[in-house]
């Protein structure tokens, strides 16, 4: 049984994996900490995660604790962390009923003295039905309705939005409305009047439609480094530079020079001086420097000469083991997810929600 049923909450689904939950879920919080004051956040079941104080804790409830000071437990606010035996042990020996407290205990914890609980879900309606606890499930367990995060568009998005909110039904689980990310700024008035006839046909609202902004996408150097487990040879304090192209230096320096932009990510190995050297003479001449990174590659250690030339870098620079190509496919394929120290994408984020979901009207269907 629910211990709190006072709390104002709304559940943030999504259609599917990567459609911009996470960041709807961080542009709401603080549109609703500005609206209320006190506000808490739970992700009941997460999937990923990171080991604090010997718990496992979702990085999502990591990222809204850090950017919100939520005042809450970590643990708390994340009951449920999915390691990779968690299904085989569950369906070996299910122990639903100690999960479906454990995660309504959180909840009431969370919320405690809080004005507004926002509670995150993991991927679509269906996830986490083969150990008893969907999305929709655990909607219903907390007695909260549902707002659904679905990627621009109109016919996949809808039909998307059906299927999940047929799940959400089955639990008595009531779907408030739509939220649509990442549509291209040229087609927003074209999908906001479509989405709206469409969505009204299977009597849903839609509540907001974000504009695509290809810099939530791209990694920083603080990711890339991490992914890599590179080394920092200079330029630690701009770490968190957001790379928007990769150019790899396999070229003479005459040629790779024309390649760097601002906020370019360049990849060479570090017998490469020459090409350094261009790079160098194009960041000093700039001033501030416009490459987002360096990247030496292919586990060549740079000589004297080589170290005293990259210390004098404005941005920084990484050392890894790793070949040119592996390198440049690595951050090519990362999913890059909002981290805290990420305050250029946080301030987007909370503008973009603010200008483009309305608030007002989800907090009018929740009533």
């Amino acid at each position: 049984m629910l211990l709190n049923a006072s709390t104002p909450r709304i559940f943030v689904a999504a259609t599917r994996q990567n459609d911009g939950k996470t960041t709807t879920s961080l542009g709401l919080l603080s549109a609703l900490e500005r609206r209320y004051g006190r506000v808490g956040y739970i992700k009941p079941v997460g999937q990923r995660f990171v080991e604090i104080d010997e718990q496992k804790i979702d990085e999502d409830s990591i990222l809204m604790d850090k950017v919100f000071r939520l005042d809450c437990p970590l643990v708390d606010m994340s009951p449920i962390a999915v390691e990779p035996d968690f299904t085989r042990r569950y369906l070996q020996n299910a122990n639903l009923d100690w999960l479906v407290k454990r995660i309504q205990k959180a909840f009431d914890r969370v919320a405690w003295e809080k004005q507004f609980v926002l509670i995150e879900g993991t991927g679509h309606a269906g996830v986490g039905s083969v150990f008893d606890l969907s999305n929709a499930a655990v909607a219903r367990l907390l007695g909260s309705k549902v707002v659904i995060v679905s990627r621009g568009g109109i016919g996949l998005p809808i039909d998307e939005v059906a299927m999940n909110r047929a799940l959400f039904a089955e639990e008595g689980v009531e779907v408030i409305g739509v939220i649509l990310n990442k549509v291209l700024p040229e087609k927003l008035d074209y999908i906001t009047e479509f989405a709206q006839r469409g969505l009204k046909r299977k009597g849903l609202e839609l509540l907001g439609v974000i504009p695509h902004q290809p810099i939530l996408s791209k990694p920083t150097l603080d990711l890339v480094r991490e992914e890599l487990r590179a080394e920092v040879l200079a330029g630690a304090t701009r770490i968190h530079n957001i790379v928007q192209r990769i150019v790899i230096g396999a070229m003479g320096p005459a040629n790779v020079r024309r390649l760097f932009q601002p906020d370019t990510l360049l990849i060479c190995p570090a017998d490469r001086e020459d090409v350094l050297r261009a790079a160098a003479e194009a960041t000093s001449r700039d001033g501030d420097g416009q490459l987002a990174g360096i990247i030496l590659s292919d586990d060549i250690q740079p000589t004297p000469s080589t170290r005293r030339l990259v210390a004098s870098f404005p941005c920084p620079v990484l050392l890894t083991r790793a070949d040119s190509y592996s390198v440049a496919s690595a951050v090519h394929d990362l999913t890059v997810k909002t981290r805290p120290d990420d305050t250029q994408k946080i301030r987007l984020i909370r503008d973009m929600i603010s200008r483009h979901v309305n608030l007002d009207r989800i907090l009018e269907r929740m009533a």
